[in-house]
């Protein structure tokens, strides 16, 4: 989500791209051992105060040797979405481990878990030897990956790519269907999950998970298309004003990670809204040098921050609720949508690209 160093090519010193791998491999694990959610949700933390001191020190005086502006981008860049926290690394580390989990320590299926072990993201797994290295790779994975976009110049966020790409590596690596076959009319259809069906034993069930649902909805409170574009103009609404009233466009998504503790801590219907916030930010970051008018700014917000939470429901439908592991909506939602931002900001049709170093 912020300017990424490049893949180093021959000839060049490759030590820090090697520091940086080390660290990626560490991280990695470290998000394997917390789990997915946990992981994710120190990343809004540390944005969070990446973004507050950069907005501190944008009031203030510099400090002493360091630049204004540079401590809060640090923090936010080189921690919050680098090789410490970066959902990228963690995040789908821990998702990772979750898929391993799954095939082979079926035996570990929490009480009252109706879906398949594999999307379990709310576990830590602790200190197991092949659990952390299953993270280590997947976090070194998940680094190269958004390496590589950002290397190539591809007009999206390559940290949520990256995201996407590793949760479909890992179902093609610990052997789960890639998509699924849905269970009622169609991917779109979540039916079968509201008329509770079990999921018919035809060999795609996977170890310990007898009485799987049929259809596995990515949030069962946060599903039917009405409710998903509210809480998308009301997220959209609140990361465009975020953005006008401090000039940070991922403050807000950093309030939304940090509320998905509660969420984590089994206050049910907690609204995962950091996709959300995020677009809307930038939709005010797109509006204003095109009306000049907040109120316009906050409008295209909500506008674009319910296409967002549309987004990221479609993409569930297609790519979570079939299949038996994690592959995160939100991270598929930005994608998408900043891939179309970036790429009517190549063809000239937007004056920006939001956050995108294009």
């Amino acid at each position: 989500m912020l300017p990424l160093q490049t893949i180093p090519v021959i000839g060049m010193d490759v030590g820090p791209f090697l520091v940086l791998a080390l660290a990626a491999l560490a991280g990695g694990a470290f998000g394997a051992a917390l789990g997915a959610l946990p992981s994710f949700i120190f990343t809004g933390f540390v944005v969070f105060l990446g973004e507050g001191l950069a907005i501190l020190q944008s009031q203030v005086a510099d400090l002493p040797g360091i630049p204004g502006g540079e401590l809060g981008v640090g923090v936010t860049g080189v921690i919050g979405f680098g090789a410490v926290t970066g959902p990228h690394i963690s995040f789908a580390a821990g998702v990772a481990a979750s898929a391993y989990v799954g095939k082979k320590y079926p035996e570990m299926n929490p009480k009252g878990w109706d879906y398949h072990l594999g999307k379990n993201i709310t576990e830590a797994y602790g200190t197991k030897p092949d659990i952390l290295a299953v993270g280590a790779i997947f976090g070194l994975l998940g680094l190269l990956i958004a390496q590589i976009a950002g290397g190539l110049g591809l007009p999206t966020d390559g940290i949520a790519l990256s995201v996407f790409l590793t949760a479909m590596v890992a179902r093609v690596v610990f052997g789960y269907p890639l998509v699924g076959k849905p269970a009622g009319d169609g991917y779109l259809d979540m039916g079968p999950f509201e008329r509770e069906e079990p999921r018919d034993e035809d060999g795609d069930v996977h170890e310990g998970n007898a009485g799987r649902l049929a259809v596995e909805p990515w949030l069962p409170h946060q599903y039917k298309w009405a409710g998903v574009a509210v809480i998308g103009v009301v997220g959209g609404v609140l990361g465009g004003y975020i953005w006008l009233k401090t000039g940070s466009i991922f403050l807000g998504y950093a309030i939304s990670a940090m509320s998905l503790l509660f969420l984590n801590l089994g206050v049910a219907k907690i609204p995962v809204t950091h996709h959300i916030t995020l677009l809307g930010a930038v939709g005010a970051v797109l509006a204003m040098p095109l009306f000049g008018s907040a109120l316009a700014a906050v409008v295209v917000a909500g506008v674009l921050g319910c296409v967002t939470g549309v987004v990221g429901e479609f993409t569930q439908r297609v790519f979570y609720s079939h299949s038996g592991t994690h592959v995160d909506p939100p991270a598929m939602a930005i994608t998408v949508m900043m891939f179309v931002i970036g790429a009517l900001y190549l063809l000239g049709v937007l004056p920006n690209a939001g956050y995108l170093g294009l």
